[in-house]
């Protein structure tokens, strides 16, 4: 009788063993992150400690700057990634090139690729599929929620500050001649959730311009990502530049320089960069 008793608790064990929901310790393990927000996402989600690698775009939080960097996200290696022996990789849309992702999967390494758009419902949705990946979902809808919460908050505030100021944002200048973002890009949605006018919404993508368009558009403030900056000079660079001197920033120093990442690729940080950009691009001081 003790034995079937024995038999009959066992079995009962094993069937909630099977339909209990999963543990994070019961996910993968070993994940390589690759593109910034993907390496804040899990970050957000408290689950640092289950990164191996990062690509080089990965630089917050600062500690996650200790992990192997298997090279810059567009330009990735199989073997570099297959060296950190990974059991998962969560990659950003533009990850690739595409051949490598292949010979990774070939190996038998499962890749969760993320959809890419610059808006508050596509951050939600890579939360939502991080958090599926790493049998957190419980965690995943609570930032989900804080996230849309500040971000409405952040959207508040912006829409008591005064003015539309013209906003340039440039990827580079090499040259003299920037290369200026259209419509389409991180850049035209954090200028308009930011409540400015990308003063060069008529054309899509990255797009070189010419001196006389960069000076007719007269932006009230010139963005950019801080390396940018370093490499135009710093403000006074920017403000000699051929085709940006006689602007109406250069001529305030009106020039707002951020982190790519922070700025640029809607990770965790979203509610805090449409404030912080916000009361850049409408401030007299250099950024």
């Amino acid at each position: 009788m003790n034995q079937m008793l024995r038999f009959c608790l066992l079995i009962a064990s094993l069937a909630l063993l099977a339909t209990a929901p999963a543990r994070a310790e019961d996910g993968p393990k070993r994940v390589v992150a690759l593109g910034s927000e993907i390496t804040e996402i899990v970050d957000a989600l408290g689950e640092t400690k289950r990164l191996v690698g990062r690509d080089s775009t990965s630089l917050y939080p600062p500690e996650v700057t200790a992990l192997p960097d298997v090279g810059y996200v567009r330009q990735l290696g199989a073997e570099g990634v297959l060296s950190l022996r990974p059991d998962l990789i969560l990659a950003s849309a533009t990850a690739g090139p595409p051949e490598v992702l292949a010979q990774i999967r070939s190996a038998g390494v499962p890749i969760v690729q993320l959809s890419e758009a610059f808006t508050l419902d596509s951050l939600l949705k890579k939360v939502a599929d991080i958090a599926k990946a790493l049998q957190v979902e419980a965690r995943g809808a609570e930032l989900s929620e804080k996230l849309r919460r500040d971000t409405q908050e952040a959207e508040a505030a912006v829409a008591k500050m005064e003015g539309h100021p013209k906003v340039l944002f440039i990827i580079a200048a090499a040259g003299g001649a920037p290369m200026a973002a259209g419509r389409q890009t991180g850049a035209d949605a954090m200028i308009a959730l930011a409540g400015g006018e990308n003063v060069f919404a008529e054309h899509t993508g990255y797009k070189a311009v010419s001196l006389e368009a960069a000076a007719a558009a007269a932006p009230d403030a010139i963005a950019m990502m801080a390396h940018t900056l370093d490499n135009m000079g710093g403000a006074t660079g920017v403000a000699t530049n051929p085709a940006l001197k006689l602007t109406p920033a250069a001529k305030t120093r009106r020039i707002v320089a951020r982190e790519g990442g922070y700025l640029l690729a809607f990770g965790p940080r979203l509610p805090q960069a449409i404030t912080d950009f916000a009361k850049a691009i409408r401030s007299e001081a250099a950024q």
